[in-house]
C-alpha cells in the first residue's frame, strides 16, 4: 500500500537540512510502529520518497513524502502515533492512502506556493505593492543563474505562475520540480536588482505553503488530494 504524508516544519527546525529530515523520519517510522516496507537485497532500507527538498532557513506548512506500508491503521490513529514522537517544530498533518498506480510525489511536483516577508526595517522600498506589481508587469525578467558548468541568462517570468502582494507578505506560486524549478529568493533578488538595491542574506522570512501536482486534466492540485483518508 502506498501512503502520502504531509507535514509542517516550523521554528528552529528550519535550520535542519533535507538529509537530516530524511533520517529523522526514518526514526519516526520505527518509533511510531509504522509497518513500513523495506527494500530487498544486502542493505534493506525503508521505502520512502520525499517530494521536493526545502531550503535551509525556510519554514513550511506543506511538505510531503511517500512511503510503502505492509499494513496500516486509520489516518487518525497513524497521525496520533507519529505526532507523539515529533520534536517541537515538526507536525504530521495528513496521512492518506494513494491508488496503487500512483506516481511518487517527487516525480509529479509541478508548482509550489510561497509567502515571502521582509524583516521589519529591511523592506527594499516604501511602496512594496505598487513597485512589485510594476516589476511583475515586465514581459521578461532575466536573471543570471548558476549551473554545474557555467552561468546562463534565464527568463524567470514564465515560471512565476501567479503573485499577490498581501498584508502578510508577497504570495508567489512558482514552477517547481525536475523540469522547471524557481526558488522564491531568486524572484526577490531580481526584484531588488530592478530597484537597484542590495538584499542581505537574512532580510527574508520565507514559508512554503503548499506543493502541487497535475491531475489527469492537467490542472494543479495539492499533493494531498491524490489520496484519501483511511477510516
Amino acid at each position: 500500500m502506498k501512503v502520502r504524508i504531509k507535514f509542517a516544519k516550523q521554528g528552529a527546525m528550519k535550520f535542519v537540512g533535507h538529509l537530516d529530515i530524511m533520517r529523522y523520519f526514518q526514526k519516526v517510522m520505527r518509533r511510531s510502529d509504522v509497518d513500513i516496507a523495506y527494500s530487498e537485497g544486502f542493505s534493506p532500507h525503508q521505502k520512502m520518497s520525499f517530494a521536493a527538498p526545502l531550503g535551509v532557513g525556510l519554514t513550511s506548512r506543506g511538505e510531503y513524502f511517500d512511503i510503502e506500508v505492509n499494513s496500516t491503521e486509520s489516518s487518525k490513529e497513524m497521525l496520533r502515533r507519529m505526532n507523539e514522537t515529533m520534536v517541537e517544530g515538526m507536525e504530521v498533518i495528513r496521512y492518506r492512502l494513494l491508488p496503487e498506480d500512483s506516481k511518487n510525489a517527487m516525480s509529479i511536483v509541478s508548482e509550489a506556493d510561497y509567502l515571502v516577508n521582509f524583516r521589519k526595517g529591511k523592506e527594499p522600498c516604501s511602496d512594496l505593492k505598487n513597485q512589485f506589481e510594476q516589476f511583475m508587469a515586465q514581459e521578461q525578467i532575466e536573471i543570471l543563474k548558476a549551473t554545474k558548468k557555467s552561468e546562463v541568462v534565464v527568463d524567470i517570468r514564465p515560471l512565476i505562475r501567479s503573485f499577490e502582494v498581501r498584508n502578510d507578505g508577497i504570495f508567489l506560486k512558482l514552477a517547481t520540480g525536475s523540469e522547471n524549478n524557481l526558488k522564491p529568493e531568486l524572484v526577490v533578488d531580481a526584484f531588488c536588482e530592478y530597484l537597484s538595491v542590495q538584499r542581505k542574506p537574512f532580510d527574508l522570512l520565507t514559508e512554503r505553503l503548499e506543493l502541487y501536482g497535475k491531475n489527469e486534466n492537467g490542472d494543479p492540485i495539492p499533493l494531498e488530494d491524490f489520496g484519501v483518508d483511511l477510516d
